[in-house]
């Protein structure tokens, strides 16, 4: 970390030291929440997945279907977090080849980044990452291919649940698809400012 950037953050911390405790929540209607999905028994991995596919994403159920799906598309060199290599690495052939440290010297050697995710909103297919569970924010943003690991539990139906559920995380990331941008010409190009594909796959 660099003395300019931690001079900084020290001087953050300082000023909210004193503070007694975090800031509350804002009070909101509920019933206007914008696409408000409470419909009865709704299962919230089935929404999240429509929801994900909506806005270019792809979700994947389990680690043989994800290393079939890169397999495809040549994407065989790539970053996983350290904690979760320990599950997937059974599913990988030899032919990959996967660190658990991510050099940011060699950022182009990285073909997909694979990272926990911190939440998911099912109503609009938005993934959270937080600082506390994502190993290397360069293994998220980098590589073309962005791989959040989920678990069911994690998949809140709506934003309120994901608002009040949020970790104590100072920074928390809301990933809806694809990285976008519309800034030339108003036309939507993805993959500019971070990933081009955005996977959220589910571990059980």
């Amino acid at each position: 970390m660099s003395t300019d950037r931690e001079a900084i953050l020290s001087r953050v911390r300082s000023a909210l030291a004193p503070l007694p405790r975090r800031a509350a929540l804002p009070d909101w209607e509920t019933e206007l929440i914008h696409m408000r999905t409470r419909r009865g028994d709704v299962d919230a991995w089935t929404l999240f997945q429509e929801r994900l596919r909506l806005v270019n994403g792809r979700p994947i159920e389990g680690a043989a279907a994800l290393v079939t799906w890169l397999t495809e598309n040549k994407w065989t060199r790539g970053y996983c977090d350290p904690v979760l290599w320990p599950q997937l690495q059974a599913a990988f052939p030899a032919n990959f080849t996967v660190e658990t440290t991510f050099d940011r010297t060699r950022v182009d050697d990285f073909q997909f980044g694979i990272t926990r995710a911190a939440g998911a909103i099912a109503e609009t297919g938005t993934i959270m990452l937080s600082d506390a569970s994502t190993s290397s924010r360069l293994g998220a943003l980098t590589p073309w291919v962005h791989v959040a690991v989920l678990q069911r539990a994690q998949i809140h139906l709506d934003l309120q649940q994901a608002v009040t559920s949020l970790p104590k995380d100072p920074n928390v990331v809301f990933c809806t698809g694809p990285s976008k941008t519309a800034d030339v010409e108003g036309i939507l190009i993805e993959g500019v400012h971070g990933p081009g594909q955005q996977v959220a796959l589910l571990l059980e």
